[in-house]
Order: C-alpha cells, then sequence, then structure tokens
C-alpha cells in the first residue's frame, strides 16, 4: 500500500510494507519526500531511535532509474 500527499513544497510519497500475517517480519515505512531540486528517501531506524535519511539529486535519481533496468557494468548517461 501506499499514499501520496501534495504539500506547499513538496510531493510526500509513503510506502507501507504489508505481508500475509506471520509471512515474515514487516519494516517500517518508507517516506520519500519530492522537491523542486531533490529527492529524500527516509526509513525509522529498527531501533526506532532515529531515522535513516538518505538524498539524492534530480541526476542521481535519473541515473537510479536507469540502473534498474540495465545489466552489470559501469554506464554515464549523456545530457539530453
Amino acid at each position: 500500500m501506499f499514499t501520496i500527499e501534495h504539500e506547499f513544497d513538496a510531493t510526500v510519497i509513503t510506502l507501507v510494507d504489508e505481508a500475509e500475517p506471520g509471512a515474515r517480519p514487516l519494516h517500517e515505512d518508507v517516506v520519500i519526500l519530492s522537491f523542486d531540486d531533490r529527492v529524500v528517501v527516509e526509513q525509522m531506524e529498527p531501533q526506532g531511535d532515529g531515522v535513516a535519511r538518505v538524498t539524492l539529486s534530480l541526476r542521481q535519481l535519473d541515473e537510479l532509474r536507469a540502473a534498474l533496468n540495465l545489466p552489470e557494468g559501469n554506464y554515464r548517461l549523456t545530457p539530453g
């Protein structure tokens, strides 16, 4: 399940981990904040004592999107 909310300066997507009862331990929700110039991915630490946060530039996000569909190797995206 996921939710999408539009706030003043960001779009917030929350990914909720769902599974059949007893199938596996559930993970904390993943929150993705999309701004004009960056994307921030957040998730509570398993111990619940903090938030793990990764900030990606829009260029890094483009490279991640491409990498998910490419075989093993080294690549460089060309502008355009």
